[in-house]
């Protein structure tokens, strides 16, 4: 069996991806890379070789894929472009030195039916990231996969919404009508992706999605009208949207920290993710996962109101 790789392996998306791996494969099949690799002990006890690398020390990467055949690469955790994308290339390019086969790469759900241009700003590093992909190989193969978005984001959808907090409406660019997304639970998506890979792993030669980009979704559009009534169901009380311009949106003042990166206000870029969202990019619902799973992908509705049962 080929070694299977994943870096970062103790985030979000990527703990989901190794738990599902491990019912998948032996742990002793996975090599798993991440800035922390004490987080990884008990994997490593199991038979999975842990090693340490960080996106923030590029230096880090070197030798970090060796000996890994199928390389799961999650992209670096930020919606600013340029440091995201050198990162990307750089790790893709000693994935490549190091003799990885096959490079997976997280992408995400914007750009429409996998289209190659997006307004929204979050999406211009993994555009470019799937494009260096495509120009780059030849040496390996790729898939880049675009992870639907999280139902459990919906909070930097929704201003922030904290559903065991709930205020009394929604303060966003957008007036909640039109297209919108098809939300899909996060582990879900963990656990399409880790039978996208082992897919890969058990026959390289017949693998359907060499070198293509594909698209993982959830089972429904839900307009953003729509997703906040069903956090106000979840919530257990009214709650309602109400549009305020860009230039409003920015000048909020919880927004300067929290769409802060490295010491720059982001606010204004990432307010184009609404503007995306109105252009019907996240609103594509692909029937992948659900086959991939075997079963309907879990409902938003559901998420949430598993999320609001847990303090």
């Amino acid at each position: 069996m080929p070694k299977i790789g994943v870096f970062p392996a103790a985030g979000g998306l990527g703990t989901s991806v190794v738990n599902h791996l491990t019912n998948l494969v032996p742990a002793s099949d996975l090599i798993l890379i991440a800035r922390k690799p004490e987080n990884l002990a008990e994997l490593a006890r199991a038979g999975a070789t842990v090693r340490r690398a960080d996106y923030e020390d590029p230096a880090t990467l070197e030798g970090a894929f060796d000996g890994v055949d199928v390389l799961m690469l999650i992209s670096y955790a930020s919606f600013e472009i340029e440091f995201r994308v050198e990162v990307h290339k750089k790790a893709i390019d000693i994935a490549s030195r190091s003799g990885v086969k096959h490079i997976f790469y997280s992408s995400l759900a914007f750009a429409g039916d996998l289209e190659k241009t997006s307004v929204a700003h979050v999406m211009g590093a993994h555009l470019r990231t799937e494009q260096y992909l495509a120009e780059r190989s030849g040496g390996f193969t790729y898939t880049a996969i675009r992870e639907g978005l999280y139902s459990e984001s919906f909070p930097i959808y929704t201003s922030w919404f904290d559903i065991h907090h709930p205020a009394d409406e929604i303060a966003i660019p957008h007036s909640g009508d039109g297209p919108g997304v098809a939300w899909v639970k996060r582990d879900e998506l963990g656990e399409g992706t880790a039978r996208l890979i082992v897919d890969y792993a058990k026959n390289p030669a017949g693998y359907p999605y060499l070198n293509r980009v594909l698209l993982l979704s959830g089972p429904q559009e839900l307009s953003l009208r729509e997703t906040v009534d069903i956090l106000g169901q979840a919530a257990g009380k009214p709650l309602r949207i109400r549009e305020i311009s860009v230039d409003e949106y920015v000048a909020l003042p919880q927004h300067g920290t929290l769409h802060t990166y490295h010491g720059v206000d982001l606010a204004r870029e990432w307010a184009s993710a609404w503007e995306a969202i109105r252009q019907g990019e996240t609103a594509v619902v692909s029937p992948l996962l659900k086959e991939l799973l075997g079963r309907e992908p879990e409902s938003f509705a559901t998420t949430v109101r598993d999320l609001a049962a847990s303090k």
